[in-house]
């Protein structure tokens, strides 16, 4: 009878084997990601994490974020490479916690598509535990669902939710920021997870495959750059002693949106155009779809991956410890929002 039944749902649509099988090709990958915090393994109902070392802390308090990679996965799906994306979704979970002054503990995943492709999905699960590797964050668990007639054939949703942890008189909330306060960028690697639907939309006339002469490899390579993680340039930052007072993660509302979710009351931002460089992805979508600058900023990062705000007398130690990055503007208490200045 169970056979019987298998069969059926595998008929309609569902094989459980599939599930099964994509659940072992991954057990190597995501059992490197685990610490002796981790008191479960892969395939149990929860995760569990002990957290014991919190005791360390005066008064820890933990953060949580759930996003997801979006139409990037489409990007994914065109060009047959699916490990990228896992990188996505972890780096920018850690990137959302980040900027309240939290560090990674764990991450969960989140996998669906019309017919589960076991290599595929233990492709993009694999990609998820090496970013979590590089953070020292434990990939606790998971779910990967097979859902015909939720999903187009071909399609993936990938989804994740993380949680990290901040000494409560250590964390960042903007409050502390200042009119004169110094602005610093962080490059972006192109426009990370947001803003592919338009992407994808003005370009889709092009050859994503061969290497494009304004970029330097191919469309696709460039829309598929894994969104970077700020936590080592942020620590190194935390460990000189430079007062951080406000970070920004730019994702979807692009360089309009963000910045001001962090701002005091009474202050806003100034973005100087030119003092950064802007990877060239972002100058071929504006002219593929003839789209003006203002809707440019307000869905895409233009190479800012996270804008780090600090007194002027920490500028330079800043700009030291992080390579040489641009100062990018300031805060200042004659606008509101975020004012894009030059051209």
């Amino acid at each position: 009878m169970m056979t019987e039944k298998q069969s059926a749902y595998a008929q309609a649509g569902v094989d459980i084997a599939a599930g099964q099988k994509a659940t072992e090709l991954m057990k190597t990958a995501v059992h490197a990601t685990f610490g002796p915090e981790v008191l479960s393994g892969v395939g149990s109902f929860g995760g569990l994490f002990a957290i014991s070392k919190l005791k360390e802390m005066a008064e820890p308090v933990l953060v949580a974020s759930t996003d997801g990679v979006g139409t990037k996965t489409m990007v994914a799906a065109q060009m047959g490479r699916w490990g990228s994306i896992g990188q996505d979704i972890v780096n920018h979970c850690i990137n959302d916690i980040l900027v309240q002054g939290a560090v990674p503990l764990f991450f969960m995943d989140y996998v669906a598509s019309s017919r589960l492709d076991p290599q595929q999905i233990a492709t993009v699960v694999g990609g998820a535990a090496q970013a979590c590797r590089a953070a020292g964050c434990a990939l606790l668990g998971g779910e990967t669902a097979e859902m015909p007639g939720v999903y187009q054939p071909g399609e993936l949703d990938l989804v994740g939710t993380i949680v990290g942890v901040v000494e409560r008189a250590t964390l960042i909330d903007g409050r502390r920021i200042q009119a004169g306060d110094v602005i610093l960028g962080l490059p972006s690697s192109g426009p990370h997870t947001n803003g592919y639907t338009l992407a994808r939309s003005v370009l889709s006339n092009l050859d994503w495959h061969t290497p494009h002469a304004d970029l330097g490899q191919s469309i696709g390579e460039a829309l598929l750059a894994v969104h970077r993680s700020y936590l080592h340039e942020v620590q190194a930052l935390w460990a000189a002693g430079v007062d951080v007072r406000g970070l920004a993660h730019i994702t979807g509302g692009g360089l309009v949106d963000n910045p001001p979710r962090i701002f005091p009351e009474g202050l806003g931002a100034i973005l100087r155009r030119g003092s950064w460089p802007v990877p060239p992805i972002f100058d071929l979508i504006q002219r593929s779809g003839a789209i003006d600058d203002a809707e440019m900023v307000h869905v895409f990062n233009m190479g800012l991956g996270m804008l780090v705000i600090v007194p002027p007398e920490d500028a330079g130690k800043a700009q030291t410890v992080l390579g040489g990055v641009p100062i990018v503007g300031e805060i200042s208490n004659h606008v509101r929002g975020v004012r894009i200045d030059g051209s």
